[in-house]
C-alpha cells in the first residue's frame, strides 16, 4: 500500500472539517487554536502499522489542512498534534499520542485501557502535570475515511413528520428492546436491524407510539472503573465519536466493518420511517470519555484542551465538572459549537434521524455568567435550516450551580418534566406525607403552566413521564421501597436514594394476589394519567408489558437480563390497555390540545375556545379552598368543546375522574348524560352503546333496566373504584 501513497501533501481546503473524499483524493481539515503543528499519520487497513506521516498546512483561522490525491474511502489515519505541554495554562499537547479525529465517520480498532493512553506518566510524583513519552499508536482508535453518501440514499427522503401535538415518545435501548424477542431472528436480536424487524415494528405500531427516543447510539467507550469490574457502559452516555454509530449495537456480522454498521443504522431508520415511526437520538454533547486531569488523551484533550473544555478559571490544569463525569465541553467556543452543529446536521441529512434529546442540556447554554437560554449555541441551533425540521428535546438539568432549568429552554424545545413524574407517583402511591395534593396533580396533568406558560411556549413543551431509563421502571415503582443495585458492584451506593416508590406490603415479587392486584391497579392509573395528560407523553420501553429490573434504579452497566425486555413474561392485558389509552388520545383532540385552556370557572361554559372546569366528588365546581383541603384527594376534570356561534353555551365533551384512595369514592354531578369509555381499574362495565352515567354500577354487569338520562339540571351518581382513573364521554 505504501507505494500508492503520494510523497507529499498537497494544498487543500480548510473546510469542511474532517476527512472528505473529493476531486480524486481526500481533503483533511483539523481545528486546533493553539497547536504549532499537526501531523497526519496514515496506517494500513487494520490500523496496526503506520505507513507515512504528512505535516498538515496552515493554520488558517485555526484550521490545519491538506489534500492527498489518488486516495479515497477506506484510508485509515490518526493525528499527532504538537504544541506546548503546560497544564497550568490549560495546554496538554503531546505528539507521542495518536489522536482520533473528532469528525471521524468510521472508527476502527477496539479500545482497551492502557497506561500509554494517558498524556502523563501514571504513578509519577507530579501526577497529571508530568509528561509521558510512550507511543500509544498500537492501542489508539483510528479514523477511516468514509465513502461519501449520495443525497438520494438518505433515509430523510421518506421521513414522516408528526405534529408536536400528536407526538407519543417511546424511550428505548436499541439492544434491550429485541435481545429477547423470539420473533426476531437470532442473528438480528439486540441490533439496529432487530429494532426495525417486522416483529418489533408490529409491537410499536400496535401500541400507537409515534416517535422512538433511542438511548445513545454514538460511538462510546467504557469508563475505566467499569473495565476493572468487567462491566460495560450499557446505556452509552460516554461518547467519543460524535459522527459514528456504535458497532456494539449492530448485528455481529457487521461489527468489524464501520461502513456496514453505518449502513445498518441507515437501513433501520429507513424502515422505521416507512412504517410511520420517527427516530430521535439521545445525544451527549456535555462531556467526553477523557474525564478530568487524571484521564486519558484520546482526541479532544490532545487537539486543543483549552478550546474544547471548560477549565477552572484560577487553575487551568483542572476541569469544570458540571456534567459530573469529569469534564465539560465548552460549547460557548465557536469551534466546539460548530462540532456539535455539524454532528447534528450529519445525523439528520445523512443518517436520517428526526430529532435529538440533549443529555444534560444546560451545558449547551452555559456562558461565563451561568445558563443563558439566549446563548449563542441556541441561537445558532434555532436558525439552522436543517435542524429547523427536527424535534429538539432537553434534559433540562446538569450537575452545576443553577443547573435545574426546567421550562427555561428557548423556542420549540420540549423539556423533560420530572415534576410531572414526582406528582403522579406521589398522588397514586400515597407514599408521601403529606401526599401530593389534587391541586398539584391537576397542575401537572394540564402541562405544568407554572413552568411552561410563558413567552410562546405551548403545553406540548412539557415532556411528561413516570419512568425513564434512569431510575425505577414502572413495575419496580410499585414493587420496591428501596433500591437494589448490588449487581452494579458499588455496594448499593450508586443510583438515586429516596426515589418515590412503594412495595404495597412486600419487597419485590409477591405471590399475594391482593398485593399483585393493587400494584397492577396503581400502575394502570399512572399509565392512564401519563398518556391522557396535556403535554407530550413519553413511555419507557417495557412499562407497557410490566417489565421489571429487579429494583435496580441505576442499571447503566447491566447488559443482561436485568435490562433486556422480558418478552416471555409480557403482560398482554397491560399492553392492550396502553394501546387503548393511546387510541383514546388520538380520537380526542381535547386530550392533546396545543393551546392553554381557559381558566377554570363557571364562565368557561361560554368560552369560544376549548375550556376546562374542575369538580369535587360532591358535584360542586372546585373553589380555592377545595384545592387546599388535604382531607380530600378525589376530583374530576370536565373538558368543554369550543362554543359554536349558534350555541348559547359550550358543550361538555369529556370527564376525567381521579380517585387515588384505597376505597371507592362516590361522585355526584350533572351536565347531562355520559358514557364510560375507560376505567383503569377494569371493575366497571363498558358498553358500546351510549348509557346514562347513573346506569353505571359497581356490579360486574350493568343494570338490565334502562334508566332515564339525567338532564343538565339533574344529578348523576357514580362510585369510582379505588385507585382508578375513569374517562367519560358526553352523549
Amino acid at each position: 500500500m505504501s507505494r500508492h501513497l503520494p510523497e507529499c501533501l498537497q494544498a487543500g481546503r480548510h473546510e469542511p472539517l474532517g476527512a472528505t473524499p473529493r476531486d480524486g483524493g481526500v481533503n483533511f481539515a483539523v481545528f486546533s487554536e493553539s497547536a504549532t503543528a499537526i501531523e497526519l499519520c496514515i496506517f494500513d487497513g487494520a490500523g496496526q502499522r503506520e505507513l507515512r506521516r504528512y505535516a498538515l498546512l496552515g493554520p488558517d483561522d485555526g484550521v490545519f489542512y491538506g489534500f492527498l490525491p489518488g486516495l479515497g474511502a477506506g484510508l485509515v489515519y490518526g493525528l499527532r498534534v504538537h504544541g506546548p505541554y503546560c497544564p497550568e495554562q490549560g495546554h496538554r499537547f503531546n505528539a507521542h499520542k495518536l489522536l482520533l479525529d473528532p469528525y471521524a465517520r468510521e472508527i476502527v480498532g477496539h479500545f482497551a485501557w492502557a497506561p500509554e493512553q494517558h498524556g502523563y506518566e501514571l504513578g509519577h510524583p507530579d501526577g497529571p502535570r508530568s509528561f509521558d513519552t510512550r507511543d500509544n499508536a498500537l492501542q489508539a482508535l483510528k479514523a477511516r475515511v468514509a465513502q461519501a453518501l449520495p443525497a438520494e440514499s438518505s433515509p430523510r427522503l421518506n421521513a414522516p413528520r408528526h405534529a408536536t401535538a400528536d407526538l407519543v415518545l417511546y424511550e428505548v435501548h436499541v439492544k434491550g428492546f429485541s435481545q429477547q424477542l423470539q420473533a426476531v431472528p437470532e442473528a438480528l436480536r439486540g441490533s439496529y436491524a432487530g429494532l426495525a424487524h417486522p416483529a418489533s415494528v408490529a409491537h410499536l405500531k400496535a401500541l400507537g407510539v409515534t416517535t422512538l427516543s433511542l438511548l445513545p447510539v454514538h460511538f462510546h467507550i467504557d469508563e475505566p472503573h467499569l473495565a476493572d469490574l468487567g462491566k460495560p457502559n450499557y446505556w452509552g452516555y460516554n461518547t467519543l465519536g460524535f459522527f459514528s454509530p456504535d458497532p456494539r449495537l449492530a448485528q455481529r456480522a457487521h461489527r468489524d466493518d464501520p461502513a456496514a454498521v453505518r449502513e445498518e443504522f441507515r437501513a433501520m431508520v429507513r424502515e422505521l420511517h416507512a412504517q410511520g415511526l420517527e427516530v430521535v437520538l439521545d445525544v451527549v454533547y456535555n462531556h467526553t470519555p477523557e474525564g478530568n486531569e487524571f484521564g486519558p488523551t484520546l482526541s479532544f484533550r490532545g487537539l486543543d484542551n483549552r478550546s474544547y473544555y471548560r477549565l477552572v478559571s484560577d487553575d487551568k490544569s483542572r476541569y469544570e465538572n458540571v456534567s459530573a463525569c469529569g469534564n465539560t465541553l465548552n460549547c460557548a467556543h465557536p469551534r466546539v459549537a460548530q462540532l456539535v452543529l455539524d454532528s447534528l446536521r450529519y445525523w439528520v441529512t445523512e443518517m436520517g434521524v428526526d430529532g435529538f434529546r440533549f443529555d444534560l442540556a444546560p451545558v449547551l447554554g452555559r456562558t461565563h455568567h451561568g445558563f443563558d437560554p439566549q446563548a449563542a449555541f441556541f441561537t445558532a441551533l434555532r436558525q439552522d435550516p436543517v435542524l429547523a425540521q427536527v424535534h429538539l428535546i432537553s434534559e433540562p438539568w446538569d450537575a452545576g450551580h443553577e443547573g435545574y432549568q426546567v421550562g427555561r429552554f428557548p423556542g420549540r424545545f420540549l423539556d423533560w418534566n420530572d415534576k410531572f413524574r414526582d406528582a403522579v407517583r406521589g398522588y397514586w402511591l400515597r407514599s408521601q406525607q403529606p401526599s401530593v395534593s389534587r391541586g398539584e396533580l391537576a397542575r401537572r396533568f394540564m402541562a405544568s403552566s407554572d413552568l411552561f406558560h410563558h413567552g410562546a411556549r405551548r403545553p406540548t413543551a412539557s415532556v411528561n413521564f413516570v419512568s425513564v431509563h434512569d431510575g425505577y421502571v414502572l413495575a419496580d415503582v410499585v414493587s420496591y421501597s428501596h433500591k437494589h443495585n448490588h449487581a452494579n458492584g458499588e455496594n448499593n451506593r450508586d443510583g438515586r436514594d429516596g426515589e418515590l416508590c412503594a412495595n404495597f406490603g412486600h419487597e419485590g415479587p409477591s405471590e399475594d394476589a391482593a398485593i399483585r392486584a393493587t400494584r397492577l391497579r396503581v400502575r394502570r392509573a399512572m399509565l392512564a394519567t401519563l398518556l391522557l395528560a396535556q403535554g407530550t407523553p413519553m413511555l419507557c420501553a417495557g412499562d407497557e408489558i410490566g417489565n421489571s429490573q429487579g429494583g435496580n434504579n441505576n442499571a447503566y452497566c447491566q447488559d443482561n437480563a436485568i435490562t433486556w425486555l422480558d418478552w416471555a413474561q409480557a403482560e398482554s392485558d397491560t399492553q392492550a390497555f396502553v394501546a387503548a389509552l393511546l387510541a383514546l388520545r388520538r380520537a380526542e383532540p381535547l386530550l392533546r390540545h396545543e393551546q392553554w385552556f381557559a381558566a377554570a370557572s363557571s364562565d368557561a361554559t361560554q368560552a369560544s375556545a376549548p375550556s376546562l372546569r374542575w369538580f369535587s366528588p360532591r358535584g360542586a365546581e372546585m373553589q380555592q379552598h377545595d384545592w387546599f383541603d388535604a382531607s380530600q384527594s378525589a376530583f374530576a376534570a370536565v373538558f368543554f368543546e369550543a362554543r359554536q356561534p349558534a350555541e348559547s353555551a359550550a358543550t361538555p365533551r369529556l370527564m376525567v375522574l381521579f380517585n387515588p384512595e384505597p376505597e371507592s369514592q362516590a361522585f355526584a354531578f350533572g351536565l347531562g348524560a355520559w358514557r364510560l369509555v375507560l376505567d383503569s381499574s377494569g371493575e366497571l362495565p363498558q358498553d358500546a352503546a351510549p348509557m346514562p352515567i347513573s346506569a353505571v354500577q359497581t356490579s360486574p354487569q350493568p343494570t338490565a333496566q334502562p334508566i332515564a338520562q339525567p338532564t343538565a339540571q339533574s344529578i348523576a351518581h357514580l362510585n369510582v373504584p379505588a385507585r382508578s382513573l375513569l374517562v367519560l364521554r358526553h352523549v
